[in-house]
């Protein structure tokens, strides 16, 4: 079961279905600002979904505002450095905030209280390992690679069709092996016209994590985004993955707040973190 992504109006972009129970407005063209607020609206509440999530630039959220949206986290700079994007949701079901993820929460602040002390202390990685830019013929081992690590994810990166597609469009995956073989990997999905990229679908292989592979490809990405001109980088991180959370206050990356039930992820609907840096 995966949702659908289909392209509305003057070239928004929108996912929604039973595995993440929303709508997600991925990408949003200013043109259909005002039509794309009944749209969907009545999407929603028409298949029963329980939560309305979107990515917006900042200019057209009053619009949101006035219709029970509320702003969970912003990114200054999100369009070629200059707008913000804010991240506006609202809920449909008084159920979907039940059971937050209290312990989590609490774990975060502690991470974000000592996030000054994680900087300054270096994270070594493991120069043994070869990082490589993933290509065509890396897609079943990629689709394996996730299959393995995710019990279930909001797109459906455990199907090789779908890999291959993303990467002859706009992702771009990145991936350590030893002797051909991949055991960890993550992608960049970049937006070459707003000059931003999301860090994101980070999978490493059981027996290779504690290797800090996240953090290696973390740093390649950065420096081939450099090159490619783009400005922003962002991700959404599993709320319950202190890991992840770590790595990503290491890096100098900025809190910016938590999409609360936003994901179904590794098996259950689970909150997010929305980070963010400058390069």
């Amino acid at each position: 079961m995966q949702d659908r992504i289909e392209k509305i109006g003057y070239g928004t972009l929108i996912q929604h279905g039973e595995l993440n129970k929303r709508v997600y407005v991925m990408k949003l063209d200013k043109r259909d600002s005002s039509a794309i607020i009944d749209h969907i609206n009545t999407l929603a509440r028409t298949n029963n979904y329980t939560k309305i999530f979107c990515k917006i630039p900042q200019q057209v959220a009053p619009q949101f505002f006035a219709n029970g949206f509320f702003m969970e986290a912003q990114i200054p700079g999100f369009y070629k450095g200059v707008e913000a994007a804010f991240f506006v949701s609202k809920f449909l079901s008084s159920d979907r905030l039940l059971d937050i993820e209290t312990e989590s929460l609490i774990k975060l602040s502690t991470l974000l209280k000592t996030s000054k002390v994680m900087e300054s202390n270096a994270v070594k990685t493991d120069k043994s390992f070869g990082l490589v830019r993933l290509a065509t013929d890396d897609v079943d081992q990629i689709a394996a690679i996730y299959r393995k690590v995710f019990a279930s994810y909001p797109f459906p990166i455990h199907n090789r069709e779908y890999i291959k597609e993303t990467m002859q469009n706009k992702v771009q995956y990145f991936g350590i092996k030893i002797n051909n073989k991949l055991i960890a990997l993550a992608s960049a999905e970049v937006d070459a016209e707003n000059q931003n990229a999301e860090m994101t679908d980070f999978a490493t292989l059981p027996a290779y994590q504690g290797n800090n592979l996240s953090v290696s490809l973390l740093n390649a990405m950065e420096e081939e985004m450099k090159v490619q001109g783009i400005k922003t980088l962002y991700t959404i991180a599993r709320l319950k993955s202190i890991g992840m959370n770590k790595t990503f206050i290491r890096q100098n990356y900025n809190y910016s707040g938590t999409l609360i039930k936003n994901t179904n992820i590794s098996g259950g609907i689970e909150s997010m973190n929305v980070y963010y840096k400058y390069i």
